[in-house]
């Protein structure tokens, strides 16, 4: 069977074989054979289905597809890599061999909570789509308690740094003396979007949660370890074409 035709290093990680980064570095480094001959050309265009691609002399099996939620401790960086030696979210899946998969979307290194995995680029396309994707909401604490007014300049936005940054909701969830908890949900992401856009409001976070991605909620699943998703909550994310088994036990631990 024929199919649309990609780029070589898409084509890889389309497969679920590696990162799109990835593929083009084995690709530049001559590690990768299309048809039996070495092609250099990261976006060579082959055929997505039929192509016969080997890396490093043999044919790669397309990897069992795979969705994974993890609790994210703060202070993990989500990166594969990081150029500073810092500890990264993948430290939660050490002896795990889950093969290789990719954080759909980002926490930043002092937030905590739920953070998605999964070795399906076009899921995680569908998740982390600012036009269509599922809402994420967030329990945020901070410094102050602020009044409805506030609340509602949240959803209304602010223009941060050439950006408009909005709530799609604020609501506040209880509050102390001098700090206020908050859940707030962003039906798009964007660089630290909730610390900027509190900070136009001066007001400062002193704790961010991830406690929910759609209809997806983190639960009780215990701080920095990780589960699989069940097939109902795969499709009612983002739709999967994979059949899947029941989610394993809770596996892992980091932080």
């Amino acid at each position: 069977m024929r199919g649309p035709r990609h780029g070589l290093a898409r084509v890889l990680s389309k497969r679920g074989l590696c990162s799109r980064s990835e593929a083009e570095r084995l690709v530049r480094a001559g590690r990768v054979r299309l048809e039996g001959r070495v092609v250099r050309d990261p976006e060579h265009p082959v055929d997505a289905v039929a192509a016969r691609i080997a890396i490093d002399g043999a044919e790669p099996v397309a990897a069992l597809p795979r969705y994974l939620m993890l609790n994210k401790p703060r202070g993990l960086v989500t990166t594969a890599r990081d150029e500073r030696g810092r500890d990264t979210v993948y430290r939660c899946f050490d002896g795990a061999e889950l093969g290789w998969i990719a954080p759909v979307g980002r926490l930043d290194k002092a937030s905590e909570g739920l953070l998605l995995f999964s070795n399906d680029p076009q899921w995680a396309a569908r998740i982390t789509d600012p036009a269509t994707g599922p809402v994420k909401t967030y329990h945020v604490q901070v410094d102050r308690i602020p009044d409805a007014a506030i609340l509602a300049a949240l959803q209304r936005g602010a223009d941060v740094d050439g950006e408009h940054l909005r709530a799609e909701s604020a609501h506040l969830l209880r509050s102390g003396e001098k700090n206020a908890w908050l859940e707030i949900s962003l039906d798009e992401g964007r660089n630290r979007h909730i610390r900027r856009l509190l900070a136009a409001f001066d007001i400062g976070v002193l704790r961010l949660v991830r406690v929910a991605i759609g209809p997806l909620a983190l639960g009780e699943l215990p701080k920095g370890q990780w589960r699989e998703l069940r097939a109902e909550e795969i499709a009612a994310l983002g739709g999967s074409c994979a059949v899947r088994r029941s989610a394993r036990p809770v596996r892992g631990r980091c932080g």
